[in-house]
């Protein structure tokens, strides 16, 4: 759709007052079609945020929509009594006919939310300052959770983080080779089989189910721009129930490594155990409350086998054709899995010294 036009109808759907002004694609996620939009209300401009959500990765979006709009209530309840509740949490705009969502005349599900001023996202941490601030706010972000009232929230992708069936469907992948690439991965195929025994470590050691955010980028945390401060957790499509160490590690997997998620020149990879420290002191600053033992216990593993599990889903998203990520170059799915499996070895080779540090700060 002619983007101008289109957006701004959208944008009529919302509880918005003004006239519609512009409309510039927003962010750097995969998934989602996302656009800061500016409407302008007796000549002040006023920005908010509207996302199409992706249906062929969430097939049931009302049971997604369902899910933030009680995530998002239940925490605005819990930081109520914070003079700057209103960035602490994000904050959905009803649409025209009262519902948390909009859905457009060829089936397409559209939500807004208030724009957050004063803070940022950014794609790659510069600084332990950083991670810690980042790893505080999801840790933060699951106490908050901890006591939301039943039913348990639904599954908007069932299995998500179940690796032992992530690796499954990279097997049929590889069987399948569909897109006549196998050939072409075999030594990261090789690299993935040989670690198969790891994938169901964490789902055999008995740990609570939580509230979790599940796609704990560094990205998906805003900082404060004047002082720093990990101020809100976005991004809220995977919150379901999950292990606490799904979230801890996707962190380790996002704000440890020196390079790009899709890095080429793989030398540039590598786990900063530097940075490794700051997000354990930061996440169990505002996590280590709620936390059992045995949760405290797998932090570290659980850095290497999210970030296996990245990899092997970029590894079969490649071979069945790049149908999941969105990719810009030919190769691209391949490359990051081959950052993923880089970081995987930086991460065995400091394995030992991270498990000790968590031992000693827990």
């Amino acid at each position: 759709m002619n983007l101008a036009n289109g957006v701004g109808n959208i944008a009529r759907q919302f509880q918005i007052r003004g006239e519609f002004q512009a409309a510039t694609p927003y962010g750097s996620g995969h998934i989602n079609d996302t656009y800061r939009v500016v409407m302008e209300d007796a000549g002040r401009a006023e920005p908010f945020i509207l996302q199409r959500i992706n249906t062929v990765v969430f097939t049931n979006p009302v049971a997604l929509m369902e899910n933030v709009q009680r995530v998002t209530t239940h925490l605005a309840t819990r930081v109520a009594e914070q003079s700057d509740r209103g960035r602490r949490v994000l904050t959905l705009i009803p649409s025209c006919d009262g519902q948390a969502w909009h859905v457009d005349e060829s089936g397409g599900h559209w939500r807004a939310y208030s724009f957050i001023d004063g803070a940022r996202s950014y794609d790659s941490v510069e600084r332990p300052e950083q991670a810690l601030q980042a790893a505080k706010a999801f840790g933060m972000f699951q106490k908050l959770l901890a006591d939301i009232p039943a039913p348990r929230l639904h599954d908007t992708i069932p299995d998500f983080h179940h690796t032992p069936k992530r690796f499954a469907a990279l097997e049929r992948a590889i069987a399948a080779d569909v897109a006549n690439r196998a050939a072409l991965a075999k030594p990261e195929i090789e690299f993935a089989l040989s670690r198969r025994s790891m994938t169901s470590v964490l789902l055999d050691a008995g740990l609570p189910e939580r509230v979790t955010h599940n796609d704990t980028k560094f990205n998906n945390v805003l900082l404060d721009d004047e002082t720093g401060e990990g101020i809100c957790v976005i991004d809220l499509d995977t919150v379901m129930p999950g292990l606490a160490a799904y979230d801890f590690g996707d962190m380790v997997r996002t704000t440890t490594s020196t390079a790009q998620e899709d890095e080429r020149d793989l030398s540039k990879v590598t786990m900063q155990y530097a940075m490794f420290e700051a997000l354990v002191r930061g996440y169990l600053e505002t996590a280590g409350g709620f936390l059992t033992k045995e949760e405290k216990e797998f932090l570290a593993f659980s850095g290497k086998l999210i970030t296996f599990e990245t990899g092997i889903r970029f590894l079969t998203d490649y071979l069945s054709g790049d149908v999941y990520f969105k990719v810009h170059r030919e190769g691209h799915n391949l490359d990051r899995c081959r950052t993923q499996f880089k970081l995987v070895e930086s991460v065995e080779k400091q394995e030992e010294r991270m498990s000790k540090l968590v031992e000693s700060l827990a």
